[in-house]
């Protein structure tokens, strides 16, 4: 008998949790204002390069704790000047942060967790036989394909399913793949999102 009421007892705590998550799938999309952390060479600068990111996200919410995985695509890399041009290297990333949400008041949040990336596409600087820069050169096979950064940033989930973020994603994995200097991504972003369905309270 004992035994049946721990059981009972158990399943109704368990239904009680269920009952309290609150599921939302959404979208979400914004600016990137993007650099590189490397040794720039002599007579080169790297500058922060705008670009966006765009994709959808799911929050799993229980009381004052949430969990939002995202699957992103985002423009990334920088603006380097050489002998007073600019030059941009354009990355192109399939995202998936996994973000732990805090809430504090309101719908306000403090965020942080790490963040998987993945190379689809990058172009840079290329040199010819003369040594002069040229646009646009295919560099993929000098990145590698994968990418690991830690997002910090903070949030606002207003009550009727708009969502705005502040995020700033700090590499830390070296991209460089050729030998050269070690190179780590920096990303500071703003989203705004829409929360499309929502489930539980």
């Amino acid at each position: 008998m004992k035994k049946l009421l721990v059981f009972v007892f158990v399943l109704s705590s368990l239904g009680a949790s269920y009952a309290q998550v609150q599921v939302a799938l959404g979208i979400k999309a914004g600016p990137n204002f993007a650099n590189i952390d490397t040794k720039s060479s002599v007579g080169e600068n790297y500058n922060n390069r705008t670009g966006f990111h765009a994709g959808a996200f799911a929050l799993f919410k229980l009381t004052k704790i949430g969990i939002q995985p995202e699957l992103l695509f985002s423009q990334q890399g920088s603006t380097i000047e050489i002998d007073g041009k600019d030059f941009d290297s354009n990355f192109s990333y399939v995202n998936i942060p996994v973000m732990l949400k805090f809430y504090l008041i309101g719908g306000l949040n403090l965020q942080a967790g790490p963040q998987f990336g993945f190379l689809t596409k990058a172009e840079g600087v290329g040199f010819d036989g003369q040594g002069n820069p040229i646009k646009g050169v295919d560099i993929k096979e000098d990145l590698k394909n994968s990418d690991i950064s830690v997002g910090l940033g903070a949030g606002w989930d207003a009550p009727f399913g708009l969502t705005v973020d502040a995020r700033y994603n700090l590499g830390v994995s070296d991209v460089n793949d050729n030998g050269g200097s070690e190179a780590k991504n920096q990303v500071f972003q703003v989203s705004l999102g829409f929360k499309l369905l929502k489930f539980g309270k």
